[in-house]
């Protein structure tokens, strides 16, 4: 991967980005101010003729002195211009208004991790979620997940959904071609990907495997769309490695998932895997990893995401490089049959069969 192999900045501009990471907390804050306010989007309306600092607020209805400075970071951030005394918005500030995958990692970052971020450090240090005790006292996110704030969850389920809605479509076809008439959902959620293949065809059954708080979510949504004769659900803490999976069954789907443990845990949950699959079957992994991504700024996003994982989720995973986490699909007995990368926003599928060593 070409993008992080040189340092080819000026030491002007290696000061600058110093700078600007030194005020990010600050960036992020104006700038969500900006556009929750509607202050971007006013002055994206009014893109032909631009808007005076007084025009502005009298629109929104807020001080000019809160305006102001608001605007005037605004400048700095590169959300707008000033040409006589007219603001218009920039393209980044179009961006920060129009753009769903801004809109939703914006509010991720502010509603799930800002706060838990300030215990980073400790995090580190423990291998602990630390930050996760400005909303309740869990060894994982995971455990208080139908607990959180209504507004929490919104914005966690949007920004998990969000990546996985784009794949699936694509996956769905790859995954159902080969003839799957029995399938575990590992990490269900919600079961919108069980659902989607129990629309999709018509003869397969899927059970979905979860803690048992996301699982009475998923049965809500299951019994509303009248899929509870294909669809069941078997509740289960990964992290014993006491409980073993079902069998029987010749496909195990888990999507978004193993990125939630470590290395060790990855490997421990596909050595059970290993021991429910049927011998002909195929584990199907969809994940996003950082080196296999089209663009710099979808590395970025992978990179940071990880460190709500190490404050947050849980204290030891992350988004992975790959071939750190198929070094654990190999330590668990699977071999790696196929690989398809950039579906959706940027995921690999992996398809997995059991290694003939």
């Amino acid at each position: 991967m070409p993008f992080f192999s040189t340092d080819d900045k000026t030491a002007l501009e290696a000061k600058e980005q110093a700078l600007w990471i030194a005020f990010a907390p600050v960036v992020f804050q104006s700038a969500k101010v900006l556009r929750d306010t509607g202050i971007l989007n006013t002055i994206m309306e009014n893109e032909q003729t631009g808007l005076t600092l007084e025009e502005v607020a009298e629109k929104v209805n807020l001080s000019q002195y809160g305006v102001r400075v608001l605007l005037e970071s605004a400048l700095s951030i590169g959300l707008v211009r000033v040409n006589e005394g007219r603001y218009r918005t920039t393209k980044t500030g179009y961006f920060m208004v129009q753009d769903e995958l801004t809109r939703i990692n914006m509010d991720f970052v502010h509603d799930v991790c800002y706060k838990g971020l300030f215990h980073l450090d400790e995090s580190i240090k423990t291998g602990k979620p630390a930050g996760l005790k400005v909303f309740g006292e869990w060894d994982t996110i995971y455990e208080g997940l139908s607990q959180l704030p209504a507004h929490v969850q919104k914005s966690w389920f949007g920004f998990d959904h969000y990546y996985s809605d784009n794949a699936f479509p694509v996956v769905l076809k790859l995954l159902l071609k080969n003839g799957i008439k029995k399938m575990i959902d590992i990490g269900g959620n919600t079961g919108k990907w069980a659902m989607k293949c129990a629309e999709y065809d018509k003869d397969i059954h899927i059970t979905i495997m979860d803690l048992p708080g996301q699982l009475n979510m998923a049965k809500k949504k299951v019994q509303e769309n009248g899929l509870e004769d294909r669809i069941s659900f078997h509740a289960t803490n990964m992290l014993d490695e006491s409980q073993e999976f079902p069998k029987g069954h010749d496909a195990i789907w888990m999507s978004q998932f193993l990125d939630c443990f470590s290395e060790a845990e990855i490997t421990s949950i596909l050595k059970r895997c290993h021991k429910a699959l049927n011998d002909d079957g195929h584990v199907y992994i969809l994940e996003c990893f950082w080196d296999r991504q089209k663009f710099e700024a979808a590395a970025f996003c992978l990179h940071h995401t990880s460190l709500y994982f190490t404050a947050l989720a849980n204290g030891n995973s992350q988004m992975y490089d790959s071939r750190v986490f198929n070094q654990c699909v190999v330590n668990a007995g699977f071999e790696i049959a196929e690989e398809i990368d950039h579906i959706g926003l940027g995921h690999t599928l992996l398809k997995c069969k059991k290694s003939a060593r």
